[in-house]
């Protein structure tokens, strides 16, 4: 009878035993931040776990990058699968073609020639215009200062 009760025992808290072994999705994911955060490569990857299958989101900077995520990953015990949505951080725009300064100054006398009434001056390719002009004049003169491609133009005139 002793035995038949031991034995009862072992099998009922065997389950148990087995069930409480298995990793956890918030260890999973814990560990797997861990690596992430000690890899500066991967600062903007994140990780989320549900029934052992990691998924990763956010921004790495190149493919490499997404690749070592997804290892990181799949190196945790306990991940079943890996999802891998990271992004790679698109490039910088290339630089603007800003005219220099005396270019664009030279430029801006042509424009404004022909209104004697319109001050113009130049700074770091922003037009600043000062002065008064026709309205019938405007379009025509800002079609011109438009067509130097300055980075902005101030308009400051009195229209008439």
């Amino acid at each position: 009878m002793k035995l038949s009760k031991i034995i009862i025992a072992v099998l009922l808290s065997a389950p148990v035993y087995f069930f409480s072994c298995k990793a956890k999705d918030s260890d999973i994911q814990a560990k797997i931040t861990e690596k992430f955060s000690a890899t500066p490569d991967l600062a903007g990857a994140n990780a989320s776990v549900s029934d052992g299958v990691a998924t990763l989101t956010g921004e790495v900077k190149d493919d490499a990058a997404k690749g070592q995520a997804e290892a990181a990953a799949k190196d945790v015990k306990g991940v079943k699968s890996v999802v891998n949505n990271l992004t790679i951080t698109p490039p910088p725009p290339p630089p603007a073609n800003v005219i220099p300064d005396s270019a664009l100054s030279q430029g801006v006398i042509d424009a404004t020639k022909d209104f004697p009434t319109v001050s113009a001056s130049v700074n770091n390719g922003e037009v600043t215009l000062t002065g008064s002009i026709q309205r019938s004049d405007l379009t025509r003169l800002m079609q011109s200062l438009n067509s130097l491609h300055p980075i902005k133009i101030n308009n400051q005139l009195n229209v008439k």
